[in-house]
This record gives C-alpha cells, sequence and structure tokens, in this order.
C-alpha cells in the first residue's frame, strides 16, 4: 500500500465563500471517505472573470488529498453541495510524496 511516487494521488483545490461552508463541504467528502483529508485555508483574496468583468471575493481554500479513482464522485458531491454557480473544482497529481502519508491517503479512501 502506498506508491512512494504519489501516481494516483490527488490535491483537489476547491473555492468557497466561507469558511463554515468549506467546514460543512470538506465534513461530507471525508465521512464519504471521496478524500482521506480536508485542509481549509480560511482566508484568500480571489481575483477573477465573471460575467464580462474583473471581480474580487475573500474566499476560503479546501484542499482535499483524494485518489484519482475518487475524483469523480468528489467532484460530483462537491458541485452538488456548493453554493456558487461554477465551483473551482481542479485536481494537481502528487509527483512524489512520503510513502507512510500516501498509504494514509489509500487507506483512508478505501475503507
Amino acid at each position: 500500500m502506498g506508491d512512494r511516487t504519489g501516481q494516483n494521488v490527488l490535491v483537489v483545490l476547491v473555492t468557497v465563500p466561507t469558511i463554515e461552508e468549506g467546514a460543512r463541504i470538506g465534513e461530507l467528502a471525508v465521512k464519504s471517505r471521496l478524500a482521506a483529508c480536508a485542509n481549509i485555508i480560511p482566508s484568500i483574496d480571489s481575483l477573477f472573470w465573471w460575467e464580462g468583468k474583473i471581480s474580487r471575493a475573500h474566499e476560503a481554500l479546501i484542499l482535499f488529498k483524494t485518489f484519482d479513482d475518487r475524483y469523480n464522485a468528489l467532484q460530483e458531491l462537491i458541485t452538488e453541495q456548493h453554493p456558487y454557480e461554477v465551483p473551482e473544482v481542479i485536481a494537481i497529481p502528487v509527483a512524489l510524496g512520503s510513502p507512510q502519508y500516501l498509504g494514509w491517503v489509500e487507506k483512508e479512501t478505501r475503507n
């Protein structure tokens, strides 16, 4: 268990309007075993194009750790639960990581 190269492990980034919203979505994902953990970064400022103009928002950021075979279900849960019309849900593959941590991610998304 646990591939030391990080193959198949993803970090999924999701912005949310509040830390409370991040905690709610994060808890649903972890309880469902769609992610081994959800780290919530409470305060980020975002600049982005929306409806033809540059917008600014104060948000929180969730970092999910999961396996690629859990991604589609995780994305579906986030999209269903998220208050934004177009939520940010992007995945970054993990290139390297400690075997113990990657093994833990695998174990917790498999049980």
